[in-house]
């Protein structure tokens, strides 16, 4: 309560309200700053006055008349009911239950508008049958062949032997159900055929990578069909 609401409830000279403020703060050892605060008076200049909490402005009037005690302890219970926030009535909490659940449901939408691509992608992905090889499962995963390659030989899905051109599978991988070897027949130049393994990818296994690479995600159906 400020010493100008005081000086008002008990019709006494902000100035004398003021004194027996500093008086009592002396007397309790309390710092004056700490309570210190100004206004403007009809003249737009700053004066000075303090703020004080409950348990000071009891002790200040406790030497005043009993009429201005009752005053300033009615003003502190008026204060203190209109800080109390009122029970809300029942349509009050209907409005709010239903602003809750329409932010409910807003957030849902948004989460659904962000996952369904994402479905679909898995639902057109599941339906496909057969393997890929890795330039076929990087068109899916939209991303370089060489980015998809270089991948997975550092991450334990592929590697070379010392010699050879041709990835191989790690057990594993293939254990997993995400990679799998093909036997595919080269024509060479020369009109001679030769047997080449070669790595191929399974739908599980694109599916796995599209979490995991950099930068990978699922093809949908309307972003154009693979070659």
């Amino acid at each position: 309560m400020s010493s100008r609401e005081i000086a008002e409830l008990t019709n006494k000279a902000h100035a004398h309200v003021m004194r027996d403020i500093r008086a009592m703060l002396d007397q309790i050892e309390e710092g004056q700053s700490k309570f210190g605060s100004t206004y403007q008076d009809a003249q737009g200049k700053a004066r000075e006055c303090y703020n004080l909490p409950r348990d000071l402005t009891y002790t200040l009037i406790a030497g005043y008349r009993s009429d201005l005690r009752l005053k300033i302890v009615r003003r502190w219970m008026e204060l203190e009911a209109a800080t109390i926030t009122p029970p809300e009535t029942p349509e009050q909490l209907a409005l709010r239950a239903l602003a809750g659940l329409q932010s409910v449901v807003e957030k849902q939408k948004v989460q659904l508008a962000l996952v369904q691509p994402k479905a679909d992608a898995l639902d057109r992905i599941a339906g496909l049958e057969g393997t890929f090889n890795g330039t076929e499962a990087a068109k899916e995963l939209q991303v370089g062949p060489q980015t998809l390659f270089r991948w997975m030989d550092t991450n334990e899905w592929t590697y070379k032997r010392a010699g050879s051109a041709n990835r191989q599978a790690y057990q594993k991988r293939i254990n997993a159900g995400d990679l799998t070897h093909k036997t595919t027949i080269i024509v060479r130049p020369d009109g001679t055929e030769k047997a080449a393994d070669q790595v191929r990818i399974t739908a599980q296994g694109l599916v796995k990578l599209a979490r995991l690479v950099p930068g990978a995600h699922l093809r949908t159906g309307d972003e154009g069909e693979a070659a």
